[in-house]
């Protein structure tokens, strides 16, 4: 009873901080509408016929106070190409917020973000089609739209808020590539399905291998076809087209996190898990001080600006790393932990914490058994008159065995080397490749103090990698 009533008067509070105050809701409400003229002129102005409404958050009352984002759909005739389909709507978003700072983003498509009287705007668009006849993944928005204010009533609202909040706190909270967590549409239907907040955590908690839901019972009967048609360990069946996973984008790592903080929420409710402490930098000599008792080998690799909108640069900074680390341990760097960081401006950086840099100069290299003739004829040849060979080959438990040089002992070397025509032979993906022909530096360890001196962005992410626990993970 005493946790029960601990982990109300948290909801209480935060839903208190979270649900917009009438002066704000007016606020937005008004400029979304200020917005929505402006795309609609726009488009008539650049010859373009377009069907202009709010979506998302705002159009659903989901958005949270002091963090809300307007969503403004431009749903344009199907004759405009797939092709000229982000370019010719980010000319008349650009026009739409004139004067505004304008980021240039990419989903499936170009769209614009633009940073208006201090609130973010999105401006997406989609073509104008009928249910289940989709161009582009844009085009069900407004069908999403639909469907969540049909059935969402004032509590779950409130729910709702309280999940994203959450979600928001232990950062898993966002699609795109960068965070590779739950939407805010997803957010929504967990709650359409579970009812409330406590009741989602509660179904999570209980998490043993796959979770499955499908509000529209689009597959009641047919499990088996659900099964195989979506293999991932989250499946939301989209209620406005059953052949999407709605959490498709959901990262493992991410679902995992939520799993273990609703565990913990659950057994000891606090405000932390919605408002996590800021993280401070820590000095250069307690920086020195942290790397010496971490005792391991942190490897920085660093470059300069890569020409791609945010969502992009992401996409291909997690497809190198995944490539550059799988180099590492191929040639026997036993990888504690590794990440890609960026300010998503001028630095860039691969980062690889590994047991040691140094390896020894040999290693003993097991071949086939003995039963395998054809096999062992083959490793024989190879290795009997090989300078490489420092040893053997003899057998040993019935197989043959050499002891050979390895042909990198340094991984700071291996990754000079592999990355000095850019990487693309490594894995590397094309534009982060086209960068690194350009110059890369390398640095061990506390090497790293002088660009941490002077990125304060990457200077808190350190302190955060280094401290290494989730901050809800805290005792209360």
């Amino acid at each position: 009873m005493f946790m029960q009533g601990k982990i109300e008067k948290v909801c209480t509070t935060v839903l208190e901080r979270v649900t917009p105050k009438k002066g704000e809701r007016a606020k937005i409400e008004a400029l979304a509408k200020e917005l929505e003229k402006k795309v609609v002129s726009a488009s008539k102005e650049l010859g373009v016929e377009a069907e202009v409404r709010v979506e998302g958050s705002v159009a659903k009352d989901t958005w949270l106070s002091v963090e809300p984002d307007i969503d403004v759909f431009m749903r344009v005739s199907a004759k405009i190409s797939r092709k000229s389909l982000g370019e010719v709507c980010l000319k008349i978003a650009r026009k739409a917020t004139e004067g505004s700072e304008q980021i240039e983003r990419f989903a499936e498509h170009p769209y614009l973000e633009a940073i208006v009287d201090g609130v973010r705007v999105n401006i997406v668009p989609c073509y104008n089609v009928k249910r289940r006849e989709w161009l582009s993944a844009t085009d069900r928005t407004p069908y999403h739209t639909d469907y969540v204010k049909k059935h969402l009533n004032e509590q779950m609202r409130s729910e709702v808020r309280l999940l994203k909040k959450f979600m928001k706190g232990i950062d898993v909270y966002g699609a795109e590539i960068k965070i590779g967590g739950f939407s805010g549409y997803l957010c929504e239907l967990l709650i359409l399905h579970c009812k409330s907040f406590i009741k989602t955590l509660k179904t999570f908690a209980q998490h043993k291998q796959r979770i499955i839901i499908d509000i529209e019972n689009y597959y009641r009967g047919r499990e088996d076809e659900l099964q195989l048609l979506f293999k991932e360990p989250l499946v939301i069946v989209d209620p406005v087209d059953k052949g999407r996973n709605v959490a498709s984008a959901v990262q493992p790592h991410k679902l995992y996190t939520f799993v273990a903080a609703a565990r913990a929420f659950l057994k000891n409710s606090n405000l932390k898990f919605f408002y996590p402490p800021e993280t401070t930098a820590l000095t250069v000599k307690e920086l020195k001080q942290k790397l010496e008792r971490q005792g391991s080998t942190i490897i920085f690799l660093t470059f300069g600006k890569v020409d791609a909108v945010p969502d992009v640069l992401w996409g291909q900074l997690y497809k190198s790393q995944r490539s550059l680390s799988k180099l590492v341990q191929l040639n026997d760097f036993n990888i504690l932990r590794n990440i890609p960081w960026s300010d998503e401006k001028t630095l860039n950086m691969f980062i690889f914490e590994l047991e040691q840099r140094i390896l020894p100069p040999i290693k003993k290299h097991f071949g086939p058994p003995l039963e395998k003739e054809h096999e062992c004829e083959k490793f024989l040849m190879k290795h009997l008159n090989n300078l490489g060979t420092v040893s053997g080959p003899y057998i040993e438990d019935g197989r043959w065995v050499v002891e050979i040089q390895r042909k990198y002992t340094d991984a700071v070397a291996l990754l000079s080397d592999r990355l000095r025509d850019g990487g693309r032979r490594a894995g590397v993906a094309e534009q982060i490749s086209q960068t690194l022909c350009k110059g890369f530096g390398i640095f061990v360890n506390n090497e790293i103090t002088e660009v941490y001196e002077k990125n304060s962005e990457f200077a808190k992410f350190l302190a955060e990698f280094l401290y290494g626990k989730p901050k809800w993970l805290e005792p209360s």
